[in-house]
């Protein structure tokens, strides 16, 4: 099997599998309970709680558990709105987000709040100039994603984060999921304020992920109950997640520069090739993350060239996994300006750090076969 698909998902290291195991086993008491299984439990997720922060070079108080991008992006999203529409109802975001930031502004247009969706170049990146033109005296909030999902385009969020340093009172918030491990970003240099991350997206488990709140940022929770993390997210923690997706960080970002530097070698490696391929159209644009390939095949329907390459045992997708299944084409590549033809017929390699030249070389030699068995059963 070759997989090919670790924007949708990551397989859990076996030690971070190992270390889920063993807390749930031995240390299954519930952080909140007064009694000593409890206490362990609380110690056990303070200590999680300090390990992340410090990887991340953030304070422990800043960090949030949740079930994972989805949710923090609606929990940064939504409760920073609510907390501040008193002071304004304006919010910005592109229009080429994950859909649950793009779903999350569209239910707060139904509120009564006022979005602006800045567009993007055909390189997929909103430039610093059109985020300061949205602006306006009643901006809240302004969310960008960071390393987009479906083509590795990087937004400059340092210039932005800079920006915004001189509109003190609009909060800025990023999707981080698919940046980690892969495009470093410092939080505290870039001026964010809120950033979503998601454990199974470098090798944890499913059902994890952190919201970094910046100190003295207010949000109203979207998940009402008991005052775990801070009253912003009531609900259990999911101690043998977390304890999970704290080691899966820690080897992710461990000797970071080599596996960075290992992702852009088999990227370029697939950009060449499909460079050379007759009718191929590259929509990656080359300044990209190192572990995202998003390339067209006109006149073929994607989900065709998924299912042929899955009869030869290797797995790439569409588009997003949240959006892989609706019948909707790349909304992304439209707004990039590739056309419906590109859009309707692109796919997304998506890489991992366990992935091998050698695979590379694999999936090369069966594209070169199968691609144009598709085309000669669609004249």
């Amino acid at each position: 099997m070759i997989y090919l698909d670790n924007s949708a998902t990551t397989k859990p290291y076996d030690d971070v599998l190992q270390s889920y195991i063993t807390v749930a086993q031995n240390y299954f008491g519930n952080p909140s309970s007064l009694h000593a299984l409890g206490g362990e439990a609380e110690r056990l997720l303070s200590q999680s709680r300090s390990v992340i922060a410090g990887l991340l070079g953030v304070k422990h108080t800043e960090i949030v558990f949740t079930s994972g991008g989805t949710e923090g992006n609606n929990l940064a999203i939504k409760g920073t709105a609510i907390a501040l529409r008193s002071r304004g109802r304006h919010i910005i975001t592109t229009a080429v987000e994950h859909a649950s930031v793009s779903e999350a502004f569209k239910q707060l247009e139904t509120l009564g709040f006022e979005v602006t969706y800045v567009p993007v170049d055909e390189n997929g990146a909103v430039s610093v100039q059109s985020i300061e033109q949205a602006l306006r005296h009643d901006t809240v909030l302004v969310s960008i994603i960071h390393v987009n999902n479906e083509t590795g385009a990087v937004q400059p969020i340092a210039e932005i984060g800079r920006l915004l340093r001189k509109h003190p009172k609009v909060r800025f918030h990023t999707d981080h999921v698919q940046g980690v491990g892969k495009v470093p970003l410092a939080f505290y240099d870039a001026n964010i304020d809120l950033c979503t991350i998601s454990g199974h997206k470098f090798h944890g488990v499913k059902g994890t992920g952190i919201l970094y709140v910046r100190e003295g940022v207010l949000l109203d929770p979207i998940l009402s109950g008991g005052q775990q993390e801070s009253q912003y997210r009531a609900g259990t923690e999911n101690l043998p997640g977390i304890v999970a997706m704290a080691k899966a960080l820690r080897m992710t970002l461990e000797k970071q520069e080599n596996k960075i530097r290992h992702l852009n070698e088999m990227k370029q490696a697939l950009l060449s090739f499909f460079g050379s391929m007759p009718n191929v159209i590259l929509n990656t644009p080359n300044a990209s993350a190192p572990h995202i390939v998003n390339v067209s095949f006109p006149g073929l329907k994607p989900e065709v060239i998924v299912h042929a390459l899955e009869e030869r045992d290797i797995f790439v997708s569409t588009k997003s996994a949240c959006s892989s299944k609706a019948k909707e084409v790349s909304h992304v590549l439209l707004e990039m300006g590739r056309g419906r033809e590109a859009a309707e017929s692109a796919i997304r390699i998506s890489l991992s750090v366990e992935n091998t030249m050698s695979e590379i070389q694999q999936f090369q030699q069966i594209v070169q076969e199968v691609i144009p068995k598709l085309y000669e059963v669609t004249r």
